[in-house]
């Protein structure tokens, strides 16, 4: 009896002191876990910043696609075709277009493109000479214009910058292929590509992932969209005004005016130096008529015409697209740059959707309409 007592009893104290026992057991595998997650992350990191340049044109292949996405479903209502071959209907439309541009372009850009640096070349000498005479270098104590020097006065440095034009024409044209073909095949199955990305989360929340992830996929469309429709009319509206006034060169004029509209606020200051550059040996009203044609239409597309057509896509305070376009043109040039809007509207999707909504349990409308009720600012 007293055996099978005793034995009853440390049976007793074992199942009394397992739950006490099991916490600090679980203690130093919650720091393991903890610090194992944190190096991961830290790697991942790592990777991410020593890959940004390829994770940039992996992003600009995204931005193809969904590009090639929204023309194919504005096809839909007018051809009852399936998605793919309403895809390829839009690739070989774009390959028309290209190849007409291509080939009326050879004949004339150049030779427009020559001049209007001739000019530009000119002027800048002349504003150089003019900045001289107040003790003022703007390019240089020599004027920093001699070109040929720069070019042949050693054979080693000609080879050296004659590779590197090489090599980034190389790299240029391989970038704009893989851009091209990434967008291609997340265009034509966006469905399996997004889903590999959301099976890496759990599967209770694979279907909030999922309707964020196509969220932003519709950021990116209303984006890329509202960006190449302002490129268009800004290329008009600046060619037919530049030539209505007279103004030689005026389609490449045009053109990188409405290319500039990808760098916002800063890319249309920019844009208007060669304009006037091109206008100012043309005379003094010739230049100000140039200058002020330029500001006013520039004036009604920034903050009529652009505001109307990306309202619905990007939601961003200015100052904070500014910033962002300031930050990452300094840590990745200009690719950085031309990408900093649509990076900056798809991060503001997770951000608030996974951060503000899911994590803090917080609601951004219901608080900005509480705001507009209180007649706060």
């Amino acid at each position: 009896m007293n055996d099978a007592s005793t034995e009853e009893r440390y049976r007793e104290v074992a199942l009394r002191d397992e739950p006490a026992d099991r916490p600090r057991e679980a203690g130093p595998r919650s720091f393991l876990a903890t610090g194992l997650t944190l190096l991961v992350v830290g790697v991942a990191l790592f990777l991410v910043w020593q890959t940004v340049s390829s994770l940039l044109i992996v992003f600009a292949g995204v931005l193809f696609a969904a590009f090639l996405d929204a023309s194919a479903r504005a096809l839909a209502p007018v051809i009852p075709l399936n998605r793919a071959w309403r895809l390829t209907l839009v690739l070989l439309l774009l390959s028309g277009v290209v190849g007409f541009g291509l080939d009326w372009g050879a004949g004339k850009l150049p030779e427009q493109t020559r001049n209007l640096i001739k000019v530009m070349d000119t002027q800048l000498d002349i504003v150089q000479e003019h900045l001289l005479s107040y003790g003022v270098e703007l390019l240089g104590p020599e004027g920093g214009r001699n070109f040929s020097q720069w070019l042949f006065s050693d054979q080693g440095r000609f080879l050296s910058h004659a590779q590197f034009v090489l090599g980034g024409a190389s790299s240029l044209l391989t970038g704009a292929l893989v851009i091209l073909f990434l967008g291609i095949l997340f265009a034509f199955d966006p469905t399996s590509h997004r889903d590999s990305l959301v099976m890496l989360v759990k599967q209770s929340y694979r279907v909030r992932a999922r309707a964020v992830m196509d969220e932003m996929g519709t950021v990116m469309r209303l984006w890329f969209v509202g960006q190449l429709i302002r490129i268009i009319l800004m290329t008009l509206c600046v060619w037919i005004a530049l030539y209505w006034i007279g103004l030689p060169g005026p389609f490449v004029l045009g053109l990188q005016a409405g290319l500039s509209n990808f760098i916002p606020y800063l890319g249309p200051i920019v844009a208007a130096i060669p304009i006037a550059l091109v206008a100012m040996p043309l005379g003094a009203s010739l230049l100000i008529w140039a200058v002020v044609i330029y500001t006013i239409i520039q004036s009604i597309e920034g903050y009529v015409i652009g505001p109307l057509i990306q309202r619905q896509a990007v939601e961003i305070p200015p100052a904070w697209t500014l910033v962002a376009i300031v930050l990452l043109g300094a840590l990745f040039g200009v690719m950085g740059i031309a990408l900093a809007m649509p990076l900056v509207a798809v991060g503001r999707v997770a951000i608030i959707r996974f951060y503000v909504e899911d994590w803090l349990g917080d609601d951004p409308k219901q608080e900005l309409n509480k705001q507009t009720f209180n007649g706060e600012p």
